[in-house]
């Protein structure tokens, strides 16, 4: 049905790696691939197998769970887009809510990579990896801007105070900046 790969650290795994949970989800554990290290794997490759075929309204969701923590979508493969790789942004152990249902003896959670089959229009973008970077994109832009126009800003009380013009200003010198210096706007992209 389908394989991971984690790139520069694996052969290609099969889904008998996965523990089947039901006919549509399956957990890898990976305390069992890397022990507590798991958050040194940043990608994975998922790819769906030739003798397997996706209905098209369906889609192969891959989620990750750090010790603790919540599943946390990472992106999905579909018919027409058979693998992708995906980066695993692993949250903080124990940053969720979610209860500890082991005795106090018992081994730790471990981390675990979910994989399910689910309905293409319930899941969100399916290039969360490219959303981010625009996310951090926008988040680049608004900062540059916020330190422009402190730069010519006064205070009335509780307000500040800027020239009407500000905008156009920082629009107009970061364009020329751009122009000038090919390599300025790449220092925006991560």
């Amino acid at each position: 049905m389908f394989g991971v790969v984690f790139p520069n650290r694996s052969f290609p795994l099969d889904i008998s790696t996965f523990t089947q949970i039901d006919g549509t989800h399956w957990l890898l554990d990976m305390n069992h691939f890397v022990g507590e290290s798991y958050d040194s794997i940043t990608e994975i490759c998922i790819f769906l197998l030739n003798t397997y075929s996706l209905p098209p309204d369906k889609a192969l969701a891959l989620y990750i769970q750090s010790p603790g923590s919540p599943f946390l979508f990472c992106g999905a493969v579909t018919f027409s887009r058979p693998s992708a790789v995906l980066s695993l942004p692993w949250p903080e152990p124990g940053g969720g809510t979610v209860p500890q249902l082991t005795a106090a003896d018992a081994p730790p959670l471990s981390a675990k990579i979910g994989v399910s089959v689910e309905d293409l229009a319930a899941l969100p973008s399916l290039d969360v990896a490219a959303e981010r970077r625009i996310e951090r994109l926008a988040m680049k832009v608004g900062e540059n801007l916020f330190n422009f126009m402190q730069s010519f800003c006064g205070v009335d009380g509780s307000k500040l105070i800027v020239p009407m013009d500000i905008l156009d200003r920082w629009f107009k010198k970061f364009q020329e900046r751009a122009k000038r210096d090919p390599e300025y706007l790449k220092g925006f992209a991560l």
